[in-house]
């Protein structure tokens, strides 16, 4: 009834091929033979359907041993090398700190004396330690050997033990996983956290303290970086690589344990703080690369000043030459810069001889490990641009050099026009709508994470009512599975006031740098009829009448010197009166748009 097992037997129906069989197994014979005339003794037999002897099903004995695997973690110099022993038996000869016995077989459901004694031992009496242990008949153990047999030297001072955890493993529970048992063994370290940051899979290990196994982390074979907390988490250890599918170790079952000092000057000197990792087939230990904190940034600069002055420059960083004979619309590559410092970002002419020649000079600190990307945009001359908003360096500080995800496209948006207004992009092609709403002049819209697509970006101002121009952004056509670019509106809506200086466009920067790509355009204001509007009075005060050579049903926007649309309306007539005695002095563009027809005019209030 379940509380006493008869015997166990084998049932190999897939070894026999027993596919698609209908098959009969049969309790046959006597429990005692003794009292049945020694009759045939008890087992299971199995008829087929196509009759004969019967098969007998193989008994299964049960094991008399147990699975053991031992690892040397001991970091005491006079442990460095010892012999293992079962009760009298050399279980390892001369075990070296930081190797593992492979899974071995020994006795089970009896105790035995655990030996540890010098390498130069001759029998098991020699054993400086003895542990007893019962290890269950059947099972899975790993044993590791932790702390200090010297009597001066080490600080703390923890007594060498024995550490065993009875649910080891000689592989992986799935075949497409990586299963790690995790062990804190390091004598001077703090209870602490292990937190992956490679991946983001956070905080995998919850404060581990010294002689800790935290059980089986049943990880997808990735490549991974585990970050040593202290139990708050403010305070980092060090940081390592796990490189668990480089090295191949799919369906593998490994401990990493915690070894060596945090500190060896109060430890003789011994073995440095590491994570070290033990393979199921044994030898010696693996040690996991520390990854040093970075000392630097990576950087990309993108040329967007459509200023004559500035077509032709080079960047400082400091009293160094970042970039030479820096031309407009061009990007460097991601290149590494100094991290954590102030730096004095000049950008000086092309002819330049050295940082003393800049004509601006930004200080930046770029953070450590980060990503940046940084757009030069404004105007350095002192006329002939209207509007003329300074120079100067816009700084993103997420950015990247690859997408998120190898099948997106991520796309940060830039708007770098002087003239433009505040605009949103609207995508038109696959229907996606609004994907950057109310972008002014320097701003980042952020990335985009964008399936790879053709795309077709209308600019509108902000209240969609007028568009600008429409530009196809085709992704999947150049093949940018998996990159990350930065576009960028470039260039005056209105050269004529702008020294004729390059129009309006939509350009991209790849990461690594060059030419800027110019997005095709699909419609414009270059593709309407143009009519022609008067204004009058101008200047005006507070009122303003608008005469159109002919009738004019469209949208009507009402555009600052600073790229800003501060009115809108709607105009069905040829002649269009407008209050304008909210309209602060100064020069304002009128922009008129209909599905083919357009008109530009300038509006002075005084």
């Amino acid at each position: 009834t379940g509380s006493t097992t008869v015997a166990t037997y084998a049932a190999p129906l897939q070894t026999l091929g027993l596919e698609g069989a209908a098959l009969t197994v049969l309790a046959s014979g006597f429990l005692d033979p003794s009292v049945n005339s020694d009759g045939p003794a008890f087992g299971l037999w199995v008829a087929l359907a196509s009759g004969g002897a019967l098969v007998e099903l193989p008994l299964v004995t049960p094991p008399t041993t147990a699975r053991l695997q031992v690892i040397h973690n001991s970091a005491d110099a006079a442990a460095a090398v010892v012999d293992i022993y079962a009760g009298a038996d050399l279980l390892v000869d001369d075990f070296e700190f930081r190797t593992a016995t492979a899974f071995i077989d020994v006795p089970g459901d009896v105790e035995i004396e655990i030996g540890v004694a010098p390498g130069t031992s001759t029998s098991a009496a020699d054993a400086i330690a003895s542990f007893p242990v019962t290890f269950t008949a059947g099972e899975t153990y790993i044993v590791v050997a932790d702390g200090i047999v010297s009597g001066s030297g080490y600080t703390p001072a923890p007594a060498f033990g024995l550490q065993v955890y009875d649910m080891g493993r000689e592989m992986a529970s799935m075949m497409t996983m990586t299963d790690v048992l995790v062990h804190h063994g390091s004598t001077d370290a703090p209870t602490v956290d292990v937190v992956e940051t490679g991946v983001g899979a956070g905080t995998i290990v919850d404060d581990a303290s010294y002689t800790d196994f935290a059980g089986y982390l049943e990880l997808g074979t990735l490549d991974y970086e585990l970050s040593v907390t202290d139990m708050t988490g403010t305070t980092t250890v060090a940081t390592y690589g796990a490189p668990l599918q480089t090295l191949g170790l799919e369906g593998a079952a490994l401990t990493v344990l915690a070894s060596g000092f945090l500190d060896p000057s109060v430890n003789s000197d011994g073995p440095a703080f590491g994570l070290w990792v033990a393979l199921a087939s044994g030898g010696a230990l693996v040690e996991l690369p520390l990854i040093t904190a970075p000392s630097t940034a990576r950087l990309q600069v993108i040329h967007n000043s459509a200023d004559a002055a500035a077509a032709v420059v080079d960047i400082y960083a400091g009293a160094d030459l970042l970039v030479d004979d820096f031309v407009f619309r061009t990007a460097t590559p991601f290149i590494d810069v100094p991290g954590d410092v102030e730096i004095a970002i000049g950008v000086a002419p092309g002819t330049s001889m050295s940082a003393a020649d800049a004509i601006a000079t930004f200080p930046v600190t770029f953070t450590s490990g980060e990503t940046y990307v940084v757009v030069a945009d404004g105007i350095v001359s002192g006329s002939g641009y209207s509007p003329a908003p300074a120079f100067g360096l816009q700084v993103y500080d997420m950015g990247r050099e690859m997408a998120s995800m190898m099948t997106n496209t991520d796309v940060l948006v830039h708007h770098g026009s002087t003239d433009a207004p505040t605009v949103d992009v609207v995508e038109t092609g696959v229907g996606a709508g609004t994907i950057v709403d109310d972008a002014s002049y320097t701003d980042f819209a952020g990335y985009l994470e964008l399936g790879t697509l053709d795309y077709e970006l209308s600019i509108t101002d902000m209240t969609g009512a007028t568009t600008v121009a429409t530009y196809g952004a085709p992704l999947q056509t150049l093949g940018l599975d998996g990159a990350a670019i930065t576009v960028l509106a470039s260039g005056f809506l209105d050269p004529s006031v702008n020294s004729d200086g390059p129009g309006f466009g939509l350009w991209v920067a790849l990461a690594d740098g060059g030419n800027l790509l110019e997005l095709p355009i699909v419609t414009s204001l270059n593709d309407l009829e143009e009519v022609q509007v008067g204004v009058f009075p101008n200047p005006a005060t507070d009122q303003v009448n608008l005469m159109f050579d002919e009738e004019f049903e469209g949208n009507l926007s009402v555009i600052s010197v600073d790229g800003r649309t501060v009115r809108t309306e709607r105009i069905a007539s040829a002649i269009f009166n407008m209050d304008v005695q909210d309209l602060a002095p100064g020069t304002y563009s009128i922009v008129a748009t209909s599905a083919d027809r357009f008109a530009v005019s300038t509006l002075i209030i005084k």
